[in-house]
């Protein structure tokens, strides 16, 4: 048996990352050990953790450094300031009762350190790597994260290093903004013209895409680096290659026509899902389409529901059951068949006076075209929508309280 811990903390160049193993001398991680001491490749040479030269740490701890050793330069620093932060942290842990002392001789660690090879500042990579030893340990023998914080914190977890965010859709209710648009001035204007909210998703409009290709997705991407983009291709055939067209091109979603052959269907939404992005089922003019929805093996992940005035006199003209009925249809019986992940979005003249109306039928998402993009002034148009959703679902949580409770 073996426990894992992970830790980074800093900033900067000197930023420490630690990736760490803990294990019994006896067991995996004690094999690990000793084979890391006994093959060593170039640039990557283990070594033991010490507190001071001649005294080594207990437990025994394993450096194991995670970028290239090129010169002396690099090795004074993973030599001194980081193995001294390793050392000092894993006795400190012992010290403070995170390690038990009793355990000290039977156990190992096995630690892999992080040294950018720009770092210059030996006392920031000490402090740095020795912070997030002492809590990767900490984190290791807590069994922290559990599974319920990862998948809390999945959609909603950025990374320093990746320079952009990937935009979940993990808090609804959203603003779906569609660029029914031909003309490139135009769309421009109206993205640098819409707030800056998590809370707003960007549609690449069929136009668009019919007159500029899937490329416009790029184009939009280029204007809003973060935002949630969607292509509209109303996909009817061939979907896996539009499918992948469109990701290619970066969009996060990709609309598939509800019209299309159930084999159709499902393949656009195979595809979605082996590319990562969302899959959007728009209903537009289909039929039954709880009907057809149950069939699907591969449900999409977004199901679009178009404002239907003739829906509510066809169900009465049938005798039909009206108390879960909307202008969309019955949303719940859709998230009903979508599960627990499922999303309902709903376009068709969708004015602010019927956001109440929809939201609280259930819609997860609120598709509007004219009433923005028409505006003359397009950031007030859209907060006349976004004035009645809660505020963007990170603003009020603070910087540093993202990780463990206390």
């Amino acid at each position: 048996m073996y426990l894992i811990g992970e830790a980074l903390i800093g900033n900067g160049n000197e930023i420490a990352h630690i990736d760490l193993v803990i294990g019994d001398k006896n067991g995996p991680a004690g094999t690990a050990f000793v084979n890391n001491m006994a093959n060593l490749s170039l640039g990557h040479t283990p070594l033991l953790s010490v507190v001071r030269p001649n005294l080594m740490t207990k437990p025994a701890t394993l450096i194991v450094p995670k970028v290239s050793v090129r010169c002396l330069d690099d090795a004074n620093k993973i030599f001194g300031p980081a193995q001294a932060a390793v050392g000092r942290a894993v006795a400190d842990a012992v010290a403070e009762g995170i390690l038990p002392k009793e355990n000290a001789e039977d156990m190992i660690l096995i630690i892999s350190v992080f040294i950018h090879p720009d770092a210059s500042d030996f006392r920031k990579i000490y402090q740095y790597n020795y912070g997030a030893t002492k809590l990767a340990l900490r984190r290791a023998m807590e069994g922290y994260p559990s599974i319920d914080k990862v998948l809390a914190e999945k959609d909603r977890g950025t990374h320093p290093i990746m320079g952009f965010k990937v935009t979940r859709l993990w808090k609804p209710p959203y603003l779906q903004v569609a660029l029914d648009l031909d003309n490139l001035d135009e769309m421009e204007r109206i993205i640098d013209s819409l707030p800056d909210r998590e809370r707003i998703l960007i549609e690449a409009g069929t136009p668009l895409v019919k007159k500029f290709g899937v490329g416009i997705v790029s184009k939009i991407r280029e204007l809003k680096k973060d935002a949630f983009i969607i292509a509209d291709l109303k996909t009817l055939d061939v979907g896996r290659i539009e499918v992948k067209m469109a990701a290619d091109e970066t969009a996060d979603a990709v609309a598939i026509s509800g019209l299309g052959t159930q084999e159709s269907i499902e393949k656009a939404v195979h595809e979605a899902q082996k590319q990562g992005i969302y899959s959007i089922l728009d209903m537009m003019n289909v039929e039954n389409f709880t009907e057809k929805l149950e069939k699907l093996t591969y449900k999409p992940d977004i199901v679009l529901l178009h404002r239907n005035v003739d829906l509510e006199t066809m169900k009465a003209e049938r005798g039909e059951e009206q108390e879960a009925m909307t202008e969309w249809g019955n949303i719940n019986k859709i998230k009903e068949i979508l599960g627990n992940c499922g999303l309902v979005a709903v376009a068709g003249g969708v004015v602010p006076g019927k956001m109440d109306q929809a939201l609280e039928s259930g819609a997860d998402i609120i598709v509007v075209g004219r009433y923005i993009i028409g505006s003359r002034d397009v950031r007030r148009a859209a907060e006349d929508f976004l004035e009645k959703m809660p505020q963007d679902p990170d603003t009020m949580r603070l910087a540093m309280d993202e990780d463990e409770s206390i």
